[in-house]
């Protein structure tokens, strides 16, 4: 009877562990790295709100869906724009209702803070023949932005071949802190997170696509995870994007 009793004990105890453990388990958001400061803020906000841990993982749009679409156990998803979300959806990966458009973003362009460079992006403008630095244009979202207003300014064809192809935009947003290239195309947002470069210009708003923010829950996540995309659309979460720079869509 006494081993008995201690056995209950035992897995009373393991269980009363189990249940906390998963209690504090964190919200896995895979968000865009263009966000990670806004999910920095974010996440301590929320948490202090609902006692609801977050654990963030920043990267590529690109190769955050190709994770989700491999089995990695994000709850939420928070892209840098509409097409990957869009992948996710047609793979039946996202919670059904879940999905919603947060904020928006503009595309400029950058150099080295201490550079003395003047542009105005206009129709067939010269870029130099120094290295231009943005996320691969065949994958990564700022990189898809910045080849259709580079096309769009009939100027593609002659710097395609000078693009640094950095694997997100903090990437090559680094290059150009580090004046290991002269110019960089990155969002307005990571331009003002970092003080050691400075825009030039601003691309024109005709020369790409509208720059969008989708946030879903993933089939992976719950009702914490929920509760997360809850908070991104409240009033505390638009204070946050706006101290930031981004746009809030509704």
């Amino acid at each position: 009877m006494v081993r008995i009793f201690a056995w209950l004990l035992v897995a009373g105890v393991l269980s009363g562990t189990t249940a906390a453990v998963a209690e504090e388990t964190p919200v896995l958001v895979f968000d865009a790295a263009s966000l990670t400061n806004v999910i920095d803020d974010m996440a301590k906000a929320f948490t202090d709100k609902t006692k609801l841990p977050v654990k963030s993982s920043p990267a590529a749009s690109s190769a955050l869906a190709r994770q989700i679409e491999a089995g990695a156990p994000a709850d939420v998803f928070f892209s840098a724009d509409l097409e990957w979300m869009d992948y996710l959806d047609q793979k039946k990966l996202l919670k059904a209702g879940s999905r919603h458009d947060v904020v928006g973003n503009s595309l400029v362009l950058i150099a080295p803070a201490d550079s003395a460079v003047t542009i105005k992006l206009k129709q067939g403008v010269d870029l130099g023949s120094g290295k231009i630095a943005t996320g691969d244009p065949d994958s990564v979202p700022v990189g898809k932005y910045a080849k259709a207003a580079l096309k769009k300014l009939d100027v593609w064809d002659k710097v395609s071949g000078h693009i640094v192809r950095a694997e997100n935009v903090r990437a090559a947003l680094a290059f150009v802190a580090r004046a290991e290239v002269p110019l960089g195309i990155v969002y307005k947002t990571d331009a003002l997170a970092e003080k050691k470069v400075r825009i030039v210009a601003e691309f024109p708003r005709d020369t790409y696509s509208p720059i969008t923010y989708p946030i879903a829950v993933t089939t992976h996540g719950g009702a914490a995870a929920q509760q997360f995309v809850d908070f991104v659309r409240s009033k505390p979460a638009r204070e946050i994007f706006e101290k930031y720079g981004f746009a809030p869509l509704h």
